[in-house]
C-alpha cells in the first residue's frame, strides 16, 4: 500500500501538475516541465523584444505624426489649392467653377498699376518699420545686457508691446495720429508746425503704419538680441579691455561681429513680416476699408491680396497675389542663405 502510494500521489511542490503517466518515474514529469516554462518564458521574452524594437523605431513617427497632418491639412493642401486657383479665373461666389486661364492673372499683375503700387508700399513702410526698429532693438539689448537695478522688469517691459493685441495697438495709435485733436499734432503744434494729416497723405500714412509696427516688435528683436550678447565669452570682452578698447569700440569690434548670424536672421524674419504686413494698414483707417486711403496710398500687399479676393471677389487673382507673395519670400530666404554660406565661408577662412 505504501509503494501504491507513493507511486500515484503527486510529489512536495509539485501539486497541480496531474497525475503521472503510468510507468513513469517520479521526476519525469518535473524534468519535462522545466523545458516548456522556459521556453514559454523565452517566447515571451522574444515577444516582448519585438514590441519594443517596434516601440522603438515607430513612436518618433507616432509623435511628430499630429504636426504633418495639420501642416498638410491647413498648410500644403491650402497652398496647393491656391496655386491651382491662380491658373483659373475664379468667382469667390462660386469657388467651383472654374476656367483654365493658364498664367493669364500672373500676366494681369504685370500691367496692373495697383499692384506695383502696393509693392513700392510694402517695400517702403518695411524699409521705414525694419531700420528702424532693429537698431532700436540692438541698442536697448546692449543696455539690457548690463547689470541693471530691476533688469528682469525692463525685460518684460519691452516684451509688452509684441504681447499686445495688433486691433488695440493700432486703435490707440489711431487716435495718438488724428488730424484734430491727436496728441502728436498737440506736440507738433506746441513747437509751431501746423496739424499733418497723417491717414490722407502718402508719406505721413506709410510712416505712422511703420511707427506701429515699430512700437510692437522692438521689443521682441531686442530679446533675441540680448539672448544672443548673454552666450559672447566674457573673455572676449576682458581681451578687449586690456587692449585698451572702449565701451564703444567693444560694441563694434566683439559684440556685432558675434552677433552677425542673429542679425541676419533678424533682417530676414522682419522682412518676411513686412511682406506680410496687414492689420496695421486694414485697422489704421478704418472707412478706407482694404483700400488702404482714400488713394491706395499705404495700401500692402497683403490689402492688395484681401481687396481683390474678398472685395471684389476675384479669387483668381488673389491666389496669384499670394503665391507672387510666396515667391517672393522664397527669394528672401534663397538671400539669407546666399549671405549664410559667404559668412561661414568667411570665418572658415579667417579661423
Amino acid at each position: 500500500m505504501a509503494s501504491e502510494y507513493q507511486a500515484t500521489a503527486p510529489s512536495r511542490g509539485e501539486e497541480g501538475a496531474g497525475p503521472l503517466p503510468t510507468g513513469a518515474a517520479p521526476g519525469t514529469a518535473v524534468a519535462d516541465a522545466v523545458p516548456a516554462a522556459a521556453a514559454a518564458e523565452e517566447r515571451r521574452r522574444e515577444r516582448r523584444s519585438r514590441r519594443y524594437r517596434r516601440d522603438v523605431r515607430w513612436s518618433p513617427y507616432a509623435f511628430v505624426a499630429p504636426f504633418f497632418v495639420f501642416f498638410a491639412a491647413f498648410g500644403l493642401f491650402p497652398l496647393l489649392y491656391t496655386g491651382w486657383s491662380s491658373l483659373h479665373r475664379v468667382e469667390l461666389t462660386a469657388p467651383t467653377d472654374m476656367e483654365w486661364v493658364g498664367l493669364r492673372n500672373f500676366s494681369r499683375l504685370m500691367d496692373d498699376d495697383f499692384f506695383w503700387n502696393a509693392l513700392q508700399n510694402t517695400v517702403t513702410i518695411g524699409l521705414l518699420s525694419t531700420v528702424p526698429q532693429l537698431l532700436m532693438a540692438l541698442g536697448i539689448a546692449h543696455l539690457l545686457n548690463y547689470r541693471l537695478r530691476g533688469s528682469m522688469f525692463f525685460r518684460v517691459a519691452v516684451l509688452t508691446p509684441y504681447a499686445t493685441s495688433v486691433a488695440a495697438a493700432t486703435l490707440v495709435f489711431v487716435l495718438l495720429f488724428g488730424r484734430d485733436y491727436g496728441m502728436i499734432n498737440w506736440a507738433l503744434g506746441a513747437i509751431g508746425i501746423d496739424n499733418i494729416d497723417w491717414q490722407n497723405g502718402s508719406w505721413t500714412s506709410q510712416l505712422a503704419v511703420s511707427t506701429i509696427v515699430i512700437w510692437r516688435w522692438t521689443g521682441y528683436n531686442a530679446l533675441i538680441y540680448l539672448a544672443a550678447m548673454q552666450s559672447i565669452s566674457h573673455d572676449l570682452y576682458e581681451s578687449a579691455e586690456l587692449d585698451g578698447a572702449s565701451r564703444w569700440q567693444q560694441f563694434l569690434h566683439v559684440t556685432l561681429p558675434s552677433l552677425r548670424p542673429t542679425i541676419l536672421f533678424t533682417c530676414v524674419v522682419s522682412t518676411i513680416g513686412a511682406v506680410q504686413l496687414f492689420g496695421e494698414p486694414l485697422l489704421f483707417n478704418g472707412s478706407a476699408g482694404a483700400s488702404g486711403g482714400s488713394d491706395h496710398q499705404f495700401q500692402t500687399l497683403g490689402l492688395y491680396l484681401y481687396e481683390q479676393g474678398w472685395v471684389n471677389l476675384h479669387l483668381g487673382r488673389a491666389s496669384a497675389i499670394a503665391w507672387t507673395m510666396f515667391l517672393i519670400l522664397l527669394l528672401i530666404g534663397a538671400v539669407n542663405w546666399l549671405i549664410a554660406r559667404r559668412m561661414r565661408k568667411n570665418e572658415g577662412a579667417a579661423s
